[in-house]
């Protein structure tokens, strides 16, 4: 007869190997924000940032709830957590394919990547608006409608800022995002053309990449730093790169020396500019953008018409201009 002090403890090892196979495979994925359930009497879109970590994309997480809630619609946030992960990006628009979602409001991290899935989903009769970043794709034909910043104007108006902090003359860098990021590439462009109309103006280093987080851009910007003491005048064309940066100036005793210009306005680059480290931040409205993104993918379900774009607005803040009523609109759901 067998021992049954073994017998129980071989059936406690399998309960126990069981129960842990179970919480393995039905675990929450590390990319996915927390989700309620859904009604199933009401449309569900599914919102897909670049990211999930940046500030920025709680605004526009917020500003999606915020629509789904006022419209009647189920709203599921999900993303990659870097924003340099293409591939999770990819397999999350078609998940929501195959699983037939309502709609789809996507923030492409790739222009080229991301047009075979959304093409997919127009094959499938599942609207898809595209916020923040452009595609390489024709809204109103492959897609419902483009929701974003003016991200050429954008740039100028960093430009413009820079410009003007340096009174007309001086050496500047350009640190850039990472390649294949259409709104970034676009504030690149717009700043480049601002600065060209200065001739006192001359960029020194235009041609480095931060990445994707501010670990990577503060990185970035140190492997960097004898063109950092070299610059009069910094520019940074988001979040990230812009937290980066001033990571780095603050480690090697260069901020208020320097002048510096960022997109995207959180909390802690808002500080920066009252500290007077930064000289002016070019923001967008991230929560308009999630707002009238789900409102599009919305009117597109119930077979209304829907422009296929629409711009969010940006504005230049400044430590001057920071407690203005335009700005202040701006800046509600940023901080």
């Amino acid at each position: 007869m067998k021992n049954p002090v073994f017998f129980a403890s071989a059936l406690s090892l399998l309960a126990l190997v069981g129960c842990n196979n179970s919480a393995t495979t039905t675990a929450e994925p590390a990319n996915s924000s927390a989700q309620s359930p859904t009604d199933a009497t009401k449309p569900t879109i599914a919102v897909i940032p670049k990211g999930t970590t940046h500030s920025y994309w709680k605004s526009v997480e917020a500003g999606a709830n915020k629509a789904g809630t006022e419209l009647g619609a189920n709203i599921v946030f999900k993303g990659p957590v870097q924003e340099s992960d293409r591939a999770s990006q990819i397999k999350i628009v078609e998940q929501f394919v195959s699983d037939g979602i309502s709609a789809i409001v996507l923030a492409p991290l790739d222009d080229a990547a991301l047009v075979k899935p959304v093409r997919e989903a127009k094959g499938k009769k599942i609207p898809v608006v595209i916020i923040d970043s452009a595609l390489k794709a024709q809204p109103g034909v492959d897609y419902t409608s483009f929701v974003s910043t003016d991200n050429v104007k954008g740039g100028m108006l960093a430009g413009d800022q820079l410009v003007k902090v340096l009174g007309g003359k001086g050496k500047v860098v350009l640190l850039r995002y990472q390649e294949g990021s259409a709104s970034t590439a676009d504030r690149e462009k717009g700043f480049l053309s601002a600065i060209k109309k200065a001739p006192g103006i001359t960029l020194i280093s235009d041609n480095r990449y931060a990445g994707a987080t501010a670990g990577e851009a503060k990185t970035s910007a140190l492997n960097m730093v004898d063109k950092l003491r070299e610059a009069d005048g910094i520019f940074t064309p988001n979040e990230s790169s812009s937290l980066g940066m001033l990571l780095a100036l603050r480690q090697v005793g260069l901020t208020g020396k320097k002048k510096f210009v960022g997109f995207d306005a959180s909390k802690p680059l808002l500080e920066g500019l009252n500290k007077g480290e930064i000289d002016g931040l070019v923001a967008q409205n991230p929560t308009k953008m999630g707002y009238e993104g789900v409102k599009a993918a919305y009117q597109a379900l119930k077979g209304q018409k829907v422009e296929t774009q629409m711009d969010t607005g940006v504005a230049v803040i400044t430590k001057d201009n920071l407690n203005t009523p335009a700005v202040k609109e701006v800046l509600n759901e940023n901080k």
